[in-house]
């Protein structure tokens, strides 16, 4: 066991997060830990790394295990430094030897001293134990694969977002390779390609990792066990997130039947003692059926218990047939085109999925739809638009020191007191909760507010950034609902796939500085995209070919031969001959590398761990033999240009 909680009790306030609750970690695990808001699972990673103590038991940890914790609250630290240099923060001691070795290094220079040369030599040694010299190539690499670009590896940190900060702080975490890994909603500020490279990383982590994430898709392919705190206790499933879901319902479902079984029986039997006690002849048997009825372990009638919110996105009026039109729009920052000279438009029914990678420009283009962007071109509403806007900065931008129901009020929806605390409600914030400082709220207790105030305007257009960030999976569910039944029109951003596939009739995309839409669901534009892929790996084929003709072609000397011997002519036609075989295997290997290439690029088989490590291998031998076959097809050339220039 790595880390664990034995028999612990947790309380913070007058709530009661856990009650005698044990639970071990063990090398290698892929844990998901779950919940519904409010229930306390950031608390309860802050139990097992000892910020906070439990009032009863006790948290074990190895003498030799370390932790990493990936939270949002890590966002309070800023500095001037490079992002390169907080994500190398990671090796200290490499970097004290580094320092140490240079210092060493000059005085040896000038005094020669034998002392001095054996304490190199063993700095020298642990360096090398420590792989030292690679740590820029290896922070250089995972920055990389999360998003960030060599350019800006470079650049202070404290000039990036908190999604970003996020990103370098997470790679330090990574790179600090602990052997245990607490995460605590690390797809928020993720794009979907830096979500699907944490997810091949994570696959190949070499410890245990603990997640706590609203994202269903991430649990389904990074776990293979889930804890869910629910009712004070801590409950197992050997699963990922879909297995859970069946499991529970089958719990649930037997030990429901279980206590309506018990119930007709302990019915039966008192019946029997009510027909016969007054009788002498069955008083004996009516008296042990009281006894028996009272050792009887009664088992728990039980209902899945979960807050549900009421989210009822009312429209006021209906608009016209066109939402919004946008015509040669031009957006820059500095040295980066978002968009240009690119038009777009949003009919009434629309429900578009703005999606890509970060740094595209997805929330730019939200804002200028908005009006909260400055930007060149035209943005057109349509008739009678009631538009209203959850942006992911609306979070921070509550006022903190409002409590919930005078930071609706600052909505200025025009609803009374009593309509307020009625919508609070929906949200499940009821009675004197409305009270509560913004403050003292948890990441998804301020989501809910701020899509309170998002609906309070009744709008007949939303735009969404990143709606789901903050919320636990069943409130996503009720959200989801909520939007397909919304009599509006809608474009949103978000990272969350599931959440995409079950909304989104339209998907737009910024494409080489132009929107490109595509009319559809997620899971049909995944189907195009995929199809795409196969076409364009198709033509590359059609490509290889061409080029092997050509590069045939340009070896055909026409200019008059010397006389070359009869020897010699044999052993020119036999390495002729093998230069046409490694021409043929030349694009046989390019077209088998492009498969490959294609299986790999496929977020499909990442949820698939042997598929995905049989690929990889596969990718991996087809890259060596493509090389070594490249390497002899040059030597052989060599050899028929010197026999033949002879």
């Amino acid at each position: 066991m790595l880390l664990g909680l034995q028999n612990v009790t947790f309380e913070f306030g007058a709530r009661t997060i856990v009650e005698d609750a044990t639970w071990h970690i063990q090398p290698n695990e892929r844990i998901g830990l779950i919940g519904y808001n409010g229930t306390g699972k950031s608390t309860l990673l802050k139990v097992l790394t000892g910020q906070y103590t439990p009032a009863k038991g006790t948290v074990e940890k190895g003498r030799e295990t370390t932790i990493g914790f990936l939270h949002q609250d890590l966002l309070g630290f800023d500095t001037e430094d490079s992002i390169l240099e907080v994500a190398l923060g990671a090796f200290e001691r490499v970097k004290q030897l580094e320092k140490e070795l240079e210092a060493i290094g000059e005085e040896l220079s000038l005094t020669g001293d034998e002392k001095l040369a054996n304490d190199y030599a063993d700095l020298l040694h642990e360096m090398d134990v420590l792989d030292g010299y690679s740590i820029h190539h290896r922070t250089e690499e995972i920055l990389q694969g999360l998003g960030f670009t060599n350019a800006e590896l470079h650049k202070p940190y404290k000039n990036f977002s908190g999604g970003w900060r996020m990103r370098v702080l997470l790679a330090k975490m990574i790179l600090q390779h602990p052997d245990v890994l607490l995460m605590d909603e690390p797809t928020n500020h993720l794009d979907m390609p830096s979500i699907e490279w944490l997810e091949k990383y994570l696959i190949h982590y070499q410890g245990a990792v603990v997640i706590v994430s609203h994202d269903r898709f991430f649990l389904d392919r990074m776990t293979t066990k889930i804890v869910e705190l629910y009712q004070q206790e801590l409950h197992f499933y050997t699963g990922n997130y879909s297995y859970y879901e069946k499991e529970k319902e089958l719990r649930v479902d037997m030990q429901k039947k279980a206590f309506e079984n018990q119930q007709d029986y302990i019915r039966q039997q008192e019946r029997f003692v009510e027909r016969f006690k007054a009788k002498a002849s069955k008083a004996a048997a009516a008296q042990s059926i009281v006894k028996r009825l009272d050792k009887l372990e009664r088992i728990e009638d039980v209902e899945i218990e979960r807050p549900n919110m009421r989210i009822n996105f009312a429209v006021e009026r209906q608009p016209g047939k066109i939402i919004c039109t946008l015509k040669n729009v031009t957006k820059r920052f500095k040295e980066v085109q978002i968009v240009e000279n690119t038009g777009a438009e949003i009919d009434r029914g629309d429900k578009i999925a703005l999606i890509g990678a970060n740094g595209k420009g997805k929330s730019t283009l939200l804002r200028i739809i908005a009006g909260t962007e400055t930007f060149d071109g035209e943005r057109e509403w349509g008739h009678n638009v009631m538009e209203s806007f959850y942006a992911q900065h609306q979070l921070e931008a509550l006022n903190m020191n409002n409590d919930i129901l005078e930071e609706l009020k600052d909505a200025r929806s025009g609803k009374n007191d009593l309509e307020l605390r009625s919508l609070l409600g929906a949200f499940l914030f009821s009675g004197d909760t409305v009270e509560k400082k913004i403050k003292v709220l948890s990441g998804g207790e301020k989501a809910r507010v701020a899509l309170a105030k998002t609906i309070a305007s009744k709008a007949n257009f939303l735009m969404l950034d990143e709606p789901t960030n903050h919320l636990d999976i069943h409130s996503v569910d009720l959200l989801v609902e909520s939007l397909n039944k919304y009599e509006g029109s809608l474009i949103l951003v978000s990272h969350d796939r599931y959440f995409i596939s079950r909304i989104a009739n339209k998907i737009w995309e910024i494409d080489d500085q132009k929107i490109r839409e595509f009319k559809g669901t997620y899971a049909e534009w995944e189907d195009w995209k995929e199809r795409k892929l196969k076409a364009e790996a198709a033509a590359k084929k059609n490509e290889v070919k061409e080029i092997k003709v050509e590069k045939a072609e340009v070896k055909v000397d026409k200019t008059p031969q010397k006389e070359i011997p009869n020897d010699q002519k044999k052993e020119l036609q036999k390495i002729k001959n093998r230069f046409k075989q490694l021409e043929e295997k030349l694009v046989t290997l390019n077209s088998n590398k492009i498969v490959l290439e294609n299986k790999l690029a496929d977020p499909a088989i990442y949820g698939d761990k042997d598929k995905f490590l049989f690929a990889e291998s596969e990718y991996k031998k087809s890259v060596d033999e493509l090389n070594a076959a490249n390497a002899e097809y040059e030597k052989v050339f060599e050899q028929i240009m010197e026999m033949e220039g002879k």
